[in-house]
């Protein structure tokens, strides 16, 4: 039923928090997050990483998506590729993937050799290492720190996760990467305060965002948003505390960017 992968995702959900503290402490040291996977499953994750700079206005380089074959597998099929071991460790090589990192590797199947190796060398060199995946432990066990497994049963169409695992892969990776970007102070309240104001929608998300939490009138919101660069969440602390444009600069970034922090040091 379509009830399934909710119902997966929602077991798993003492995992996933525990994914969501830990991948937060590191991001918070400068590490970054990596996703890996073949076809679907790396797709979603491509997917997941490239939502986050537009949304949350994060440098690319902070989660990235890795897929067997690179880009040109978002639509090609390049299934040959699943069994290929070394690969994945090259491709993580190329982005000098550390232990300051995190890796989730996504196999529905818990089988991929391509994912597998990928896990093994994570967490040989230290890394943070998570796998998702869609079969009991019974059925594959995992080399990983955090075992997070979306158990969605037989799927509809026999023999392909695009389905039930595929829907509670990409509900679990949402969740991850939105609530690490919450605790990372990229939202306030339920707004998105770290958003790039580079068109039309986006300045009128901006004004709304700084009327709504700010009071600020749109004139004045304008004027806030020029002075700052188009930085929603400088002009917010300006707002609130009444500071000049340099203090306020100054306590956002003594506060590393959390604008709850520097609201309580006014």
């Amino acid at each position: 039923s379509d009830k399934e992968p909710q119902i997966a995702v929602k077991n798993a959900i003492p995992e996933i928090t525990k994914a969501i503290d830990e991948i937060t402490l590191k991001l918070k040291s400068n590490g970054r997050l990596f996703y890996i996977g073949t076809g679907t499953s790396g797709r979603l994750g491509v997917l997941d990483a490239s939502e986050c700079p537009p949304t949350f206005c994060t440098d690319p380089d902070l989660v990235q998506g890795i897929i067997a074959g690179g880009i040109k597998s978002l639509t090609r099929s390049s299934e040959s590729l699943e069994d290929v071991p070394e690969i994945s460790i090259s491709d993580l090589k190329k982005r000098n993937f550390s232990n300051r990192d995190v890796l989730i590797g996504i196999t529905a199947s818990g089988r991929t050799s391509y994912v597998l190796s990928a896990l093994n060398y994570s967490k040989n060199i230290g890394a943070l290492t998570i796998s998702i995946s869609s079969v009991p432990e019974s059925d594959s066990k995992l080399v990983n720190d955090i075992d997070i497994r979306l158990i969605t049963g037989p799927e509809i169409l026999a023999g392909s996760t695009r389905l039930k695992a595929g829907a509670a892969t990409k509900m679990a990776l949402n969740i991850i990467s939105t609530s690490v970007m919450i605790k990372l102070g990229k939202v306030y309240g339920n707004r998105m305060i770290d958003l790039s104001v580079c068109n039309e929608k986006l300045i009128d998300r901006a004004i709304g965002i700084l009327f709504d939490i700010g009071s600020v009138n749109k004139k004045n919101a304008l004027q806030l948003l020029k002075r700052t660069n188009g930085s929603v969440k400088l002009s917010l602390l300006i707002a609130l505390s009444g500071l000049d444009i340099i203090e306020a600069k100054k306590l956002l970034d003594d506060s590393k960017g959390n604008l709850r922090t520097a609201l309580s040091k006014v």
